[in-house]
């Protein structure tokens, strides 16, 4: 279970790592980071699924820190795919955007066609879309943004968790060994005191023995 716990953990240090390239990447090629983005982030699913298996086949004293740190993977891997999810949003958005500026860009008005004036209504429209799809995307990152900080806080309490958990089961430890050597040491004085019983009985016969 070690080795494919590291494994998983080193594969979302990368995705995390790669998704700081997605606002760099040009257009051209930023679809093919996303498409590598979400085959590593279904790999690590994978390996999460079967990180539960394992976990749950610890030893009862090691299985909720087990399941503990796999729960720590999973919360992390999942933000990261929404992350992408909406990435994947705002890029939509922006190419909506550009293909409609190209469009309004492209129309020709000539004096020889039947309908000679501009749509004027219809070009009000188009632009208060334009401005609509602004707005959403400035509240996409806002949002984002907020989503960022709120994981990091979480991070931070889940790991203050685990640690106290580890504490926990540490001096759960450190007191089963007091116990065992306070039973331990029970056991040598029982003995001791039957010993020094039998002993005493054997001089006091021996005295009378040999005083008669």
């Amino acid at each position: 279970m070690e080795a494919l716990y590291h494994q998983t953990n080193k594969q979302i240090q990368e995705v995390q790592s790669y998704m700081g390239n997605l606002e760099r990447t040009d257009r051209q090629s930023v679809h093919l980071l996303e498409n590598e983005l979400q085959a590593r982030t279904d790999q690590i699913f994978n390996h999460l699924e079967r990180l539960e298996i394992l976990a749950s086949k610890e030893p009862p004293n090691r299985r909720q820190n087990a399941k503990l740190r796999v729960d720590q993977l999973k919360y992390d891997v999942q933000h990261l795919r929404t992350a992408l999810q909406n990435f994947q949003q705002r890029r939509y958005a922006r190419e909506a955007q550009d293909r409609d500026r190209e469009e309004l860009m492209s129309r020709t008005f000539t004096t020889n066609d039947a309908d000679t004036s501009i749509p004027i209504d219809e070009t009000l429209q188009l632009n208060s879309n334009l401005q609509n799809a602004h707005t959403g995307m400035d509240d996409l990152l806002g949002s984002g943004s907020s989503m960022l900080n709120s994981i990091r806080d979480q991070r931070s309490t889940l790991k203050g968790t685990h640690k106290k958990m580890l504490d926990v089961a540490n001096m759960l430890g450190l007191s089963n060994t007091v116990m065992r050597l306070i039973e331990r040491r029970a056991t040598q004085d029982k003995l001791i005191m039957v010993g020094g019983m039998l002993l005493t009985c054997v001089f006091m016969f021996l005295v009378i023995r040999y005083l008669g």
